[in-house]
């Protein structure tokens, strides 16, 4: 049994993380931290959690900060910027940190600090974090301690397109032309729980608004993924629009592609199923069957249907996730396992809630 803290547990992710915690079978929830709500119980404020959990939250001062040194791992539910504060006292007692931020996403500081407008406090740990996406860095992040949980978009987005860039790199040839788009869109959930003009039920019920569309800070670790991750081998140039659509929780990503004359040699849809067939989590659609967000609501799965039009040269790749799940708490369980050498599945087995 390991012993488990969350530092800022009263947003979405926060609930999400004490909801599958409190489930999972080898690990004991000791400590939740928030400075607006210190000494009151989780259940008070999410009342979903009464009997699950009887857990209070502290103040995150200097006895807290002692307390977390004798946990086995913190997860920072907080916003950008804490977790960079605390990682290096963490660590240096031999706690594994996994950020839920976008502290350890990044590995170019200029990139960081443009995106998120301020400098990194541990330029040194940065190096060493890992990108917590197990699918593509199981192997790092069993060694990992420090785990940057990836953001929601760049999960779909490189998952979505890590079968084709793969495959090129080991054909060695261009599958696929240079220009990727990536129409996506997500629940309100996906801003966090917060008091705001833009994301109260009048402004976003009956409603549908892209948003980011001369930049979002998700772009660069799209790119980071393609680029370093999947080591491509050749230039992309990736255009992504993020939507916030009227609904409380999920995300659908639409990627679009343009194939070449050797990209349309290849039976994508067989590709795919072949690439995931023994991930416990992605599951390929298949052909002629797409999902809806629905299907995935309140799980770690990720599901990924592909359509292949060769008249057209295009592939069109269709991936839906809980942003709150796969996309955020539920991912950060699934590192938090593979950390710690468990079944990576662990307390991750829950079927989607439909309807």
């Amino acid at each position: 049994m390991i012993s488990a803290a969350i530092v800022g547990g009263t947003g979405y992710t926060g609930i999400e993380l004490i909801r599958l915690l409190s489930a999972h079978p080898q690990v004991s929830l000791d400590l939740l931290t928030s400075r607006s709500e210190a000494g009151t119980r989780a259940d008070e404020i999410f009342p979903s959690l009464r009997g699950v959990s009887d857990i209070v939250f502290s103040d995150l001062g200097d006895d807290t900060l002692a307390a977390l040194q004798q946990c086995d791992v913190v997860f920072f539910a907080t916003p950008h910027g804490v977790a960079m504060q605390q990682a290096e006292a963490l660590t240096q007692e031999g706690v594994k940190v996994i950020d839920l931020a976008a502290d350890f996403r990044l590995q170019s500081l200029t990139e960081f600090e443009h995106w998120y407008n301020q400098p990194h406090a541990c330029p040194e740990l940065l190096k060493s974090a890992i990108y917590g996406l197990p699918e593509l860095n199981r192997d790092k992040i069993a060694n990992a301690l420090v785990v940057g949980n990836p953001g929601c978009y760049p999960t779909t987005a490189i998952l979505g397109l890590k079968p084709i860039i793969l495959l090129q790199n080991q054909q060695n040839t261009r599958l696929i032309e240079p220009r990727i788009v990536i129409d996506a869109k997500s629940g309100v959930s996906g801003a966090g729980r917060q008091a705001s003009l833009a994301l109260n039920y009048a402004e976003t019920t009956d409603n549908f608004k892209a948003y980011g569309v001369t930049g979002h800070r998700h772009l660069p670790e799209i790119e980071q993924g393609l680029e370093q991750l999947l080591a491509s081998q050749f230039a992309h140039r990736v255009r992504f629009l993020p939507h916030l659509v009227p609904m409380i929780r999920g995300m659908f990503s639409s990627i679009h592609l343009e194939l070449t004359e050797a990209g349309m040699a290849i039976d994508w849809q067989q590709e795919f199923a072949s690439s995931y067939a023994d991930e416990a989590f992605i599951d390929v659609l298949p052909s002629g069957i797409y999902p809806d967000t629905r299907s995935v609501r309140a799980s770690n799965r990720l599901r990924i249907a592909v359509y292949q039009d060769n008249t057209r040269h295009e592939l069109t790749i269709l991936v839906v996730q809980d942003n709150l799940v796969k996309g955020a708490a539920g991912q950060a369980v699934q590192n938090l396992n593979v950390m710690f050498g468990f079944e990576e599945s662990l307390g991750l087995n829950a079927a989607p809630i439909v309807p």
